[in-house]
């Protein structure tokens, strides 16, 4: 009688019952969107990392969280930062008995509020700058007065460049990274290589290799090879760190095109390679991370601090009085895009 009863309840309401169908659709929909936050925050924390590989690799001041199951932005509570952001890159050829330090080159990414595109700002290592307590002298200076000769501290020597740089811009840093040349061959060669795109032939005077005019894959050792060329150079030290950002424009595509932003195995291989040895000084990393999905494009644009001739002694340089100005005003009040737009000989041509 009770199962009965039952059979007849079920058969009185089983045409209201839902269409499993939409229902089912419904449910599809909300685990792929889901899938695809999970693989953007997993994107952002290698981006992140290629970004921060623009002339060198990554050992630093504080060890970065491994990001392998990809909740590494989702720990963070808070939204992610507003406005514009600055990340401090300073890259080091640390090379044994050799003392002390110099960044070989010191590098600001720039991510607008509107969050359109990065813009990678170069500052020349000859640039001289009122070093914080101390004198006026060239700004790679400025790392090695900091972490010493003997001791060889990178969080010092990192935060008086930081210190350097945020006078002379009249921007915070709101993070940075202290890049070394190791990491960098080892993400290279672990992303298979990666292709730059040069405007003019170098000779390395280390190697004597040859880098031809135009487009070329490079492995890791090559491109240590050539981020540390600038004898025979026009612009010795300037066409560095454009062929800094030219190896950056390089690596983000190489990363791309290798499915390691979009793939969870890819990155998470990548991640396990170079994961321990990401470090990241200020600001919060899962913060940051959760900026970079938010991008319009992902193509950074390359640009330098304008600076006049050479001065001696000393070969020091000093920001372009006309140009400069304009171009750091630009930077401060976030109208990058409209500086670049105005003034295209000098954005550097990255592919």
């Amino acid at each position: 009688m009770i199962e009965e009863n039952l059979r007849a309840a079920f058969a009185r309401h089983e045409a209201l019952t839902p269409a499993a169908g939409p229902v089912r659709a419904a449910i599809d929909r909300v685990a792929a969107v889901r899938r695809r936050r999970r693989q953007r925050f997993r994107a952002a924390g290698v981006a992140l990392a290629l970004v921060g590989g623009l002339g060198v690799g990554i050992p630093q001041l504080t060890p970065a969280p491994a990001v392998t199951d990809g909740t590494l932005a989702e720990r963070s509570a808070s939204p992610a930062p507003a406005g514009a952001l600055n990340v401090l890159l300073v890259g080091l050829d640390l090379r044994s008995g050799e003392a002390p330090p110099l960044a070989d080159s010191v590098l600001i990414v720039h991510i607008p509020a509107d969050r359109s595109r990065p813009y990678l700002i170069s500052l020349p290592r000859d640039l001289e700058v009122d070093i914080p307590g101390l004198h006026r002298d060239k700004l790679n200076a400025a790392f090695a007065y900091g972490a010493g000769t003997d001791r060889r501290d990178l969080s010092r020597g990192y935060d008086l460049t930081r210190q350097a740089v945020a006078d002379v811009t009249g921007v915070p840093v709101d993070a940075g990274v202290v890049l070394t040349y190791p990491v960098l061959r080892k993400v290279t060669d672990t992303l298979g290589g990666v292709e730059v795109c040069l405007p003019q032939q170098v000779r390395s005077v280390h190697t004597d290799r040859v880098f031809r005019a135009g487009c070329q894959r490079l492995g890791g050792a090559a491109s240590v090879d050539l981020l540390r060329q600038r004898q025979g150079l026009p612009d010795g030290g300037l066409d560095r760190d454009r062929n800094a950002q030219r190896f950056a424009a390089g690596l983000v595509h190489q990363a791309a095109a290798r499915d390691v932003l979009t793939n969870p195995v890819q990155l998470s291989r990548l991640v396990a390679e170079v994961g321990p040895e990401l470090t990241v000084a200020g600001g919060s990393l899962p913060d940051l991370l959760r900026v970079v999905p938010e991008l319009a494009s992902t193509e950074p644009v390359g640009l330098s601090l304008p600076v006049g001739p050479p001065e001696s002694p000393a070969w020091r340089l000093r920001a372009d009085p006309k140009a400069a100005p304009a171009f750091l005003a630009a930077l401060r009040e976030d109208r990058l895009a409209e500086w670049a737009a105005a003034n295209p000989d000098r954005v550097t041509r990255l592919r």
